[in-house]
């Protein structure tokens, strides 16, 4: 299996077969497992790009170090990564908590970066937090995927299911089949209290890398006013906001078009 021994643990990893253009790490969102297929390595990013992406600590199948997690910590663990392949710098594509990753690697380690992608995400502190989703946790199952539905795309109002029963139940079932690898529920909780501290919102004017900023129209977890503050902190950044909520990606065609067109020039 690619489990790569780095500076503090292992980690398991993927990467596409290497294409004309340059590499790209892709840092993915909260309970992210390499398992759950489709995935980013099944993207039109391959197409273009050789895709490394990767387990984060206390996910997949990436090792579960004691103690509590800092958005440092997963940072410093991409950095490592990096260090393990002897990549000395990337371009980064980080959505959601992976955006959050890829703002504190970027601050942390801008040697190692080159251009970074940040899809739905947010900065915390005064740039606006990301929807609390370790709220959630003490809900029961069924309150939990019928809440997450809803702050995914704001456009699933309670409305719009009493009009829309069966789609409604079609939502529900492909949501609950996404991932059939579930995370330890303490690593979660763990990765979601750091996505709870998280805050980058005065250190992003250090960012002095091309950044592409892209969002959904509809999303309840990334706000877009949440993405506007991070263009407005971010000098030189570019703005894209598509049709769809926090999975835009997948709702509109024209995302992955227009990251790969940024990334190839």
């Amino acid at each position: 299996m690619p489990i790569i021994s780095t500076k503090n643990l292992n980690i398991y990893f993927e990467r596409s077969p290497a294409k004309k253009y340059e590499p790209l790490l892709y840092i993915g969102g909260t309970a992210g497992d390499l398992r759950n297929k489709p995935n980013q390595m099944d993207s039109p990013l391959t197409n273009f790009f050789e895709v490394i992406s990767y387990d984060q600590r206390g996910l997949g199948q990436t090792d579960a170090p004691a103690g509590e997690y800092s958005m440092q910590d997963y940072a410093d663990d991409a950095a490592d990564l990096l260090d393990a392949l002897n990549i000395d710098s990337i371009n980064i594509f980080g959505v959601s908590f992976g955006g959050m990753v890829a703002q504190e690697l970027t601050i942390r380690h801008p040697s190692k970066v080159k251009k970074v992608v940040l899809a739905c995400t947010s900065s915390g502190g005064e740039g606006g937090s990301s929807y609390p989703l370790h709220e959630l946790e003490a809900l029961d199952q069924q309150q939990k995927l019928e809440i997450g539905i809803k702050i995914n795309d704001l456009r699933i109002t309670d409305e719009w299911m009493q009009e829309n029963g069966e789609a409604w139940d079609n939502i529900k079932e492909a949501t609950q089949k996404r991932n059939n690898y579930k995370p330890n529920k303490d690593n979660l909780l763990k990765q979601l209290m750091a996505r709870k501290g998280h805050n980058t919102f005065k250190d992003l004017t250090k960012i002095d890398k091309p950044v592409l900023l892209t969002g959904g129209k509809y999303d309840g977890i990334a706000p877009l006013e949440n993405m506007q503050s991070l263009n407005t902190q971010i000098a030189g950044s570019q703005l894209k906001i598509y049709e769809g909520g926090h999975l835009f990606l997948v709702q509109d065609e024209r995302a992955f078009k227009d990251i790969c067109n940024w990334l190839r020039d």
